[in-house]
């Protein structure tokens, strides 16, 4: 989608600090962090949020999933919270599937 802001962040329009990438998906740093580990895992095809996942594209949410593990060994993380709104009732501001990976500090709830 030309108009989304991840779509954009994938193409190289806008720079991001790039964790990790394969031909599925991107990782990069959240640019507002909420914890001392805090980055980012996108599909690379625009799915809008979770609510759009169907078996078309399920594949690539457990392939994101996947890189999510390993990314959290890489980086020694044993406690961590992946989080995904949908919707802007819950917090959505942009309208492509994403995950936040936080860690580095005690999770309370609500999370922030």
């Amino acid at each position: 989608m030309s108009d989304c802001l991840f779509c954009k962040i994938i193409a190289g329009e806008i720079p991001s600090a790039k964790v990790y990438e394969d031909a599925l998906c991107y990782a990069f740093s959240d640019i507002a962090p909420q914890a001392p580990v805090h980055f980012l895992v996108i599909p690379k095809a625009h799915i809008a949020s979770v609510s759009q996942v169907d078996g078309s594209n399920s594949g690539v949410v457990a392939h994101i999933f996947e890189v999510i593990a390993q990314l959290a060994k890489e980086q020694g993380l044993e406690s961590y919270r992946v989080v995904s709104n949908i919707g802007e009732q819950a917090g959505q501001s942009v309208f492509h599937l994403h995950f936040h990976v936080l860690s580095g500090r005690d999770m309370t709830w609500p999370p922030g």
